[in-house]
């Protein structure tokens, strides 16, 4: 990621693509997470190419709605926090930023009401 350096050595995974679903930028993480996929080689190819129908159809969706996903997963013993949101662009839907954060087991909850 071109101007923000601190992105690149977050701890969670970031990916950004664009409105037609190409990949336009990942962070260090993000291209380890994929690394099975080509890792940061996958930046100027398309998400839709990597995900399964059903995957495609709700990406898909999202795009069409401009409308975020958030979810948490199981995978390798580890638990994450999948957070897909769109991102604008001088005020215009420009396409979906992915952040993958793990999470620890335990993760205290506060209500600050």
């Amino acid at each position: 990621m071109q101007n923000n350096q601190w992105v690149q050595s977050f701890t969670g995974a970031i990916t950004v693509c664009d409105v037609n679903g190409v990949i336009l930028e990942m962070n260090d993480a993000s291209a380890e997470v994929f690394e099975k996929y080509g890792g940061a080689s996958m930046i100027g190819k398309n998400l839709f190419d990597c995900h399964s129908p059903a995957s495609r159809e709700k990406l898909q969706k999202m795009i069409a709605n401009q409308q975020e996903n958030v979810y948490t997963i199981g995978k390798k013993g580890q638990k994450k926090l999948i957070y897909q949101h769109p991102w604008y662009q001088n005020g215009e839907f420009a396409g979906f930023v992915e952040i993958s954060l793990p999470l620890p087991e335990e993760i205290p909850h506060f209500d600050r009401d």
